[in-house]
């Protein structure tokens, strides 16, 4: 009986699950959590952050320890003479280095990486930019598709009425047996744009899905969202939503970072013209044995040589460039030409925000003004398949006029839906580029 129930609560667990319906929100934070490219990136940034502990580490002293252990063999000279010279030795050391001064090198390094991690950082924050915007505009698509079906059925349902009311009246004899067939006819077209508009909407809700790197997309389904039937004009223009994008968005921080990283490792390959002063200190001690000493040779024991023999040493180290085959200028010409790079692809990014954010301001005042036309056009099309029906069911007209006018009507729903979700498109990325988050 346990096993029954935990079968029902688990059915009943899947049929929650299938018949869940995402929000942009939710849509949004999934993908950029989960995307490839995404959480790649983030390995990137990891790398960089593992560059500036390195960095910050340079301030540390390098200290080392060391042993080393020989044995000899064979005959040494003494005077005229030879004897047999069998020896062990072994030796112990520490020793310790720390850079005193090369004209802030490690300052600038630190500071060089720094400027990478923060640049590595806004490359994460671009590309869920961009995936954000593809997912909205493809959450849009959807509810466009949605509304389309809707028109669709409404299509459907009247002109199920027509065949059902031409199939009376033929029946009767009141009407020939080709206004049946025309009908007939004009409702299977119908349901063919019904089915057409169904498989878009399940196509629109596939790419969500693959946006998203769902691995199932069977009963994947997004949340309605109630459009206002009114839209209103945005007032805002793109030279005020640029001032703002040129302050927030990601990829324009990201090509800033780079300015300064590319400056920092210039001032970096400078320090090579700058002496070095290290300062280094150490211990060391050893045993020496003879196997087969000769007479009066005293050793003492291994403790006691380490003792006797053991040593230490300070010392600085200054290193004076005169002359390195021109490299170091080379590398700081290089440098130059780095920053010249990090800037000329500021003002490329900057050159593409513009562009987007004027297309979009662009996009909205043209679909802004095909949304008016439209809802004009639907207005004209809804009197004329008012008056179509009437006069067919007065006998005044023949319904070929009213699929004709019904078509039309279906055609300027569709385009109200259109420039409608076209034109809330365009003011998302408007408000986006403004810092605005999406939403709907």
């Amino acid at each position: 009986m346990k096993k029954v129930w935990i079968i029902v609560f688990g059915l009943g667990y899947l049929g929650l699950s299938a018949q869940k319906k995402w929000s942009l929100k939710e849509c949004v934070s999934y993908a950029v959590e989960h995307n490839l490219q995404v959480i790649q990136n983030q390995y990137n940034k990891q790398n960089q952050e593992y560059n500036l502990k390195a960095a910050q580490k340079e301030y540390l002293p390098s200290v080392s320890a060391g042993m080393t252990n020989g044995v000899s063999f064979g005959q040494g000279s003494l005077g005229a003479g030879s004897f047999r010279n069998d020896r062990f030795n072994n030796n112990i050391s520490l020793s310790a280095d720390i850079l005193l001064y090369n004209n802030g090198r490690l300052e600038k390094t630190v500071r060089k990486v720094q400027f990478d991690v923060e640049a590595s950082q806004y490359d994460i924050e671009t590309i869920k930019n961009d995936i954000s915007l593809q997912i909205a505009q493809q959450y849009l698509t959807t509810l466009l598709n949605k509304e389309i079906v809707k028109i669709s059925q409404s299509a459907v349902e009247n002109a199920q009425k027509q065949f059902d009311r031409a199939k009376i009246t033929t029946q009767v004899g009141t009407t020939a047996q080709t206004v049946l067939a025309e009908a007939e006819a004009a409702l299977a077209r119908e349901k063919q744009n019904l089915k057409t508009a169904e498989v878009n909407v399940g196509r629109a809700l596939f790419a969500i899905v693959q946006l998203l790197q769902l691995s199932d997309y069977k009963g994947f389904d997004v949340e309605d969202v109630n459009i206002p039937e009114k839209l209103d004009l945005q007032l805002t223009t793109a030279d005020e939503v640029l001032v703002t994008a040129y302050e927030i968005q990601p990829q324009i921080k990201a090509a800033e970072s780079r300015i300064k990283s590319a400056e920092a490792q210039t001032e970096v390959s400078r320090t090579a013209f700058w002496p070095t002063l290290t300062a280094s200190a150490g211990l060391n001690t050893f045993y020496n044995r003879q196997f087969d000493p000769m007479p009066g040779t005293v050793q003492g024991t291994f403790f006691d040589q380490y003792k006797d023999q053991f040593g230490q040493n300070v010392g600085l180290s200054l290193n004076i460039p005169i002359f390195n085959k021109g490299k170091t200028k080379l590398q700081v010409e290089q440098s130059k030409i780095n920053e010249s790079i990090a800037k000329n692809t500021l003002e490329q990014q900057k050159q593409t925000v513009r562009q987007n954010v004027q297309k979009a301001q662009f996009d909205a005042d043209a679909n802004y003004e095909n949304y008016l036309a439209a809802v004009e056009a639907e207005k004209s099309s809804k009197l004329a398949l008012d008056f179509a029906d009437k006069s067919y069911a007065a006998g005044r007209t023949t319904i070929y006029d009213v699929n004709v006018a019904r078509n039309n009507y279906a055609n300027a729903q569709g385009s109200v839906a259109q420039a409608k979700y076209n034109y809330l498109f365009s003011l998302k990325l408007l408000n986006f580029y403004a810092g605005i988050p999406l939403s709907l």
